[in-house]
């Protein structure tokens, strides 16, 4: 595979609003308050980008999530609550066998440590009713998918949504991947390989998280990650770096932005999700990449100060 494409970012148009989908996995979530007790929460990686882009990105786009959730009172919150940040879930099936998946957060030092019960998921079949994805897809100008995305599925269910973006991709529309490697995920650490490679070939833009990366591939800098990933196909590559310099490949070279303000975190969950969906919203009404980089650091150090993965509404206006 070679990285020699150059994939043309959609550019805004006043009428019709384009078209968001995120595709993924989200949860309940519980995070520890400081009296012990656990408070109640919505979130996903790819359910916190869609909420960052939205806010971003404003009413110039129409945001839709496609996922599997169960028919309980915790799937109909979760509805509820994507719908609250502005996220259309008519494309959410609903399976009456299963229920959502949840996850714990525990935060010391500013890093977190999660405990996970998501193995009888509903979103573990979101690929399985084939026409209801191709028609979402079909449907959409850009669209995001994550690692976790693939890592959740059954392997012939992983190759039919990497083969339905990558002919989405071949048509002109703009598939983002957030590589987010979770090893814990995978049956094993070549089938994350070969999977995180296939995605890239099928993603115009790639968001990577240098420190995930190399502790997988062995990069031995930003710039390496950012080639590898070029070299699988990919169009446009930006290299996370947890607040640190930032290393992408767009518009045809490679850049470097350095000198970004550092924040002491209070809990980074999210950090990255916000990073991804500044970052979209930025790159797709116009901006360079380098401006669009800065700008999302802005959003992910104000999410790294907060408690949980999403900011409240308020702290977005």
């Amino acid at each position: 595979m070679r990285g020699d494409r150059e994939d043309r970012l959609i550019t805004p148009m006043a009428e019709p609003a384009r078209t968001f989908l995120s595709i993924g996995e989200c949860m309940l979530e519980f995070s520890r308050r400081a009296d012990g007790a656990f408070n109640l929460g919505y979130a996903g990686d790819t359910l916190n980008t869609a909420c960052y882009f939205r806010a971003a990105a404003g009413d110039a786009w129409h945001v839709q999530y496609f996922t599997r959730l169960g028919s309980d009172v915790y799937s109909a919150g979760l509805r509820a609550f994507l719908e609250s940040r502005g996220i259309a879930t008519h494309w959410i099936a609903s399976d009456p066998h299963r229920l959502p998946g949840l996850y714990l957060i525990e935060t010391r030092d500013g890093e977190r440590s999660f405990s996970y019960w998501r193995s009888q998921s509903a979103a573990r079949l979101l690929a399985d009713d084939e026409p209801r994805l191709r028609a979402a897809i079909a449907a959409g100008a850009v669209l995001y998918f994550s690692g976790i995305t693939l890592a959740i599925l059954a392997p012939d269910r992983r190759q039919f949504l990497l083969e339905a973006l990558a002919a989405a991709r071949a048509a002109g529309k703009t598939t983002v991947f957030d590589p987010n490697i979770r090893p814990r995920l995978w049956q094993d650490a070549e089938t994350l390989r070969q999977s995180i490679a296939e995605a890239s070939a099928a993603a115009a833009i790639v968001l990577p998280s240098y420190d995930d990366e190399r502790a997988v591939f062995a990069d031995a800098s930003l710039e390496a990650c950012a080639g590898r990933y070029r070299a699988y196909g990919a169009g446009e590559v930006v290299v996370k770096n947890g607040g640190g310099p930032v290393c992408a490949f767009a518009d045809g070279r490679m850049v470097a932005i350095d000198g970004l303000d550092r924040v002491e975190p209070l809990d980074s969950t999210g950090a990255g999700d916000a990073f991804n969906g500044a970052y979209l919203a930025a790159r797709l009404s116009g901006d360079s990449a380098a401006d669009a980089i800065r700008k999302a650091h802005v959003l992910a150090a104000r999410v790294v100060r907060h408690p949980g993965a999403l900011l409240p509404p308020e702290a977005l206006a």
